[in-house]
């Protein structure tokens, strides 16, 4: 028997007004985003902010339904219409953040499985990293190189038929 381990990297910021201001408008844009989710349900919203590689900025928010297996995570509906609107185009960075109504969050918000999935499978598409950038309402901004950096030993499309 072997033990392997698998490390990940990631840049901290202690605090929004370190952030580079490309990133501070990204982070802006994710947090209205989050303002327009459909979060009847949990009462957590989430938004999600993408650059593409032309420039242009995608938005996303979460969206529930009555049957939980419905809805759909900000990362994703950003994700998609991303696609949708520029399939040829590479993702640069998302930009992911919530909003806590109980409680403002004091640390990052990660995307679930499944969002990391579909980012890394953008990532592979184009063969272009795509950088993450994750946010609570307060305290520290962690910023990922890449989505692999936040989903090691990915499932992907080599595992399938040809």
């Amino acid at each position: 028997m072997r033990k392997i381990i698998l490390e990940t990297e990631m840049r901290v910021y202690d605090s929004r007004e370190e952030l580079p201001e490309d990133l501070k408008d990204l982070l802006r844009q994710a947090e209205d985003a989050a303002t327009r989710s459909y979060a009847k349900y949990s009462h957590f919203q989430v938004g999600a902010a993408i650059l593409m590689n032309n420039g242009k900025v995608v938005t996303g928010a979460n969206q529930e339904n009555a049957v939980y297996p419905c809805g759909l995570c900000a990362e994703r509906t950003a994700a998609f219409a991303a696609s949708a609107m520029y399939p040829e185009v590479p993702f640069n960075k998302i930009v992911i953040t919530a909003i806590n109504p109980s409680e403002p969050l004091k640390e990052p918000v990660s995307p679930c499985g499944s969002c990391r999935q579909v980012l890394f499978e953008y990532e592979q598409k184009f063969g272009h990293p795509i950088e993450v950038i994750l946010a609570g309402q307060e305290g520290p901004i962690y910023h990922f190189q890449n989505v692999a950096t936040l989903l090691p030993y990915t499932f992907h499309a080599g595992f399938l038929p040809k």
